[in-house]
């Protein structure tokens, strides 16, 4: 998609179609009041017939009014000033998009309200822009769009009033155009089945994403240099698999004259490209989901790419540790008892509990690299969607400012999280007779139990850990990824580089 920030004379703007707000009791915003002024008071005449008095989320359209250049107008409901927020202008702005679609207008100018509650310009165009992009995104590896498919909205544009904002949107704007592009590959990589999306694909796309940025440098380990290195739970892992397991590293670099003494942000993306459960095998309804349970390791990819795009002043690390867990005749068997790349042994009561496996590795690479801040990203448990739902990812960090950090990028980015506890008491249920720990900690607090397990493995680094089981993709009917958290990592490395908005 197309997109564009204008400024000038609203009535002299030439579109298809321009969409102005109307708040509750027929009160025209700004741009929609100059709109009225020049048609003669046309718009006052639509809305004293009662055809739309302004509530949320309603829509009118009008055609060849006097005076003004757009082709037609949409009157798009925002409710009582006071009460617009985030939520209601989303679902405002998303029944004008739809709109749109019904009307076949592929084209649209937007003059945007003042910010919602929460919200600046930077934040409300960007927000806007993201938002259409995703209501845009069409996945089409694998299957053609119907013939009689609604139209796709090729450009959006937004009108702004002076220089001053438009210079403010236009960054907003390049930088949605980003993390746009973050997410809709995250969004590819986990809609694709893993017949396609193996460990070695997800290698690929990563050495492509090499070539396509001179600051990113890739470099992907085989089984071998696992072997070498000790990753011996991770290996236990793939060894059901006839597929072998990838160990992704992306270094972006985007400062022209580095600190030395700066040290890097490391993202770590769980990479399970289809989760079958192995031996402990899940039950056969709904895993064809499983494939994305890469959904932490897409993200890392995505947030790369909106990093690269951004060309954020930072020293950014992306590790994705890659594999599937499938049950085989050399799989991991409950009662196992593997060594991680830290010299810790784990028992394996549970199979099904992988993740963790192929993370704890990964986290104890990441040491390497001195980093500032490392932030993992899982599609961990379960018991995640059950303490939490589907709105917020979960939130696990021992560190309390770190905790405000994320969670303030989250709620900037309309990417929120919720924190859950990590306390040393949830440390006992990982006990085991024959091991240093067990990989489950039983059925209570399974999400922070796996989450303490994790922890076992950061004590050198500043670290959080994201589940976004409940997140990074929508259930049922319609199904498909989500592309969160890119939006989250996004905003949170936009700050971390003190690039301004």
């Amino acid at each position: 998609m197309d997109f564009k920030i204008k400024s000038g004379d609203i009535t002299k703007a030439k579109t298809p179609c321009l969409i102005l707000g109307v708040y509750a009791k027929h009160k025209l915003s700004a741009p929609a009041k100059a709109v009225d002024s020049a048609s003669g008071g046309a718009l006052s005449a639509l809305l004293k017939r009662g055809d739309m008095i302004g509530r949320s989320a309603s829509c009118l359209v009008a055609y060849d009014l006097p005076g003004i250049a757009a082709e037609r107008v949409l009157l798009l409901g925002l409710g009582k000033r006071k009460e617009l927020n985030r939520i209601t202008f989303d679902k405002a702005f998303t029944t004008a998009l739809a709109r749109l679609s019904e009307i076949s207008v592929t084209n649209a100018l937007v003059a945007l309200p003042e910010p919602p509650a929460g919200m600046d310009l930077y934040l409300l165009v960007r927000h806007a822009l993201l938002l259409a992009s995703h209501l845009g995104y069409r996945y089409e590896h694998t299957k053609e769009q119907a013939e009689d498919a609604p139209p796709v909205l090729k450009g959006l544009s937004f009108l702004v009033a002076n220089k001053a904002d438009s210079a403010i949107a236009t960054r907003a704007a390049a930088h949605g155009q980003a993390i746009a592009e973050g997410v809709a590959l995250t969004r590819d990589l986990g809609n694709l089945p893993g017949n396609i999306c193996t460990p070695s694909y997800l290698a690929e796309q990563a050495l492509g994403l090499g070539k396509r940025y001179d600051s990113l440098k890739v470099e992907v380990l085989e089984e071998t240099d696992m072997e070498k290195l000790g990753m011996g739970s991770l290996l236990s892992v793939s060894r059901g698999s006839r597929e072998p397991a990838k160990f992704i590293i992306m270094h972006y670099k985007g400062q022209a004259k580095p600190d030395k003494d700066a040290k890097p942000i490391v993202l770590v993306g769980k990479g399970l490209t289809f989760d079958a459960g192995g031996i402990s095998i899940k039950p056969s309804e709904a895993m064809d989901e499983m494939k994305y349970d890469m959904a932490g390791g897409a993200s890392v990819f995505g947030a790369m790419v909106a990093a690269c795009e951004m060309q954020l002043p930072i020293e950014l690390i992306g590790v994705v540790p890659s594999s599937e867990n499938l049950p085989d005749g050399a799989a991991n068997k409950p009662g196992d008892i593997v060594k991680s790349m830290s010299g810790q042994t784990i028992e394996i009561l549970n199979t099904d509990a992988e993740g963790r496996l192929i993370l704890c590795d990964a986290l104890t690479y990441v040491e390497r690299f001195d980093p500032a801040l490392v932030v993992d990203m899982a599609t961990l448990t379960g018991a995640c969607i059950v303490a939490l739902g589907r709105h917020p990812s979960g939130l696990f960090t021992a560190d309390d400012a770190l905790a405000a950090e994320i969670s303030e990028a989250g709620e900037a980015a309309a990417d929120r999280v919720w924190r859950l506890p990590l306390w040393d008491d949830y440390q006992q249920q990982l006990d085991s007779n024959f091991a240093d720990m067990a990989n489950i900690g039983g059925r209570d607090g399974g999400a922070i139990t796996a989450a303490a397990f994790l922890s076992r493995y950061t004590k050198k680094y500043l670290w959080a850990h994201l589940d976004i089981a409940g997140t990074a993709w929508v259930t049922g009917k319609p199904k498909g990824a989500t592309g969160r958290p890119v939006g989250l990592l996004s905003e949170l490395l936009i700050r971390r580089a003190g690039v301004d908005t």
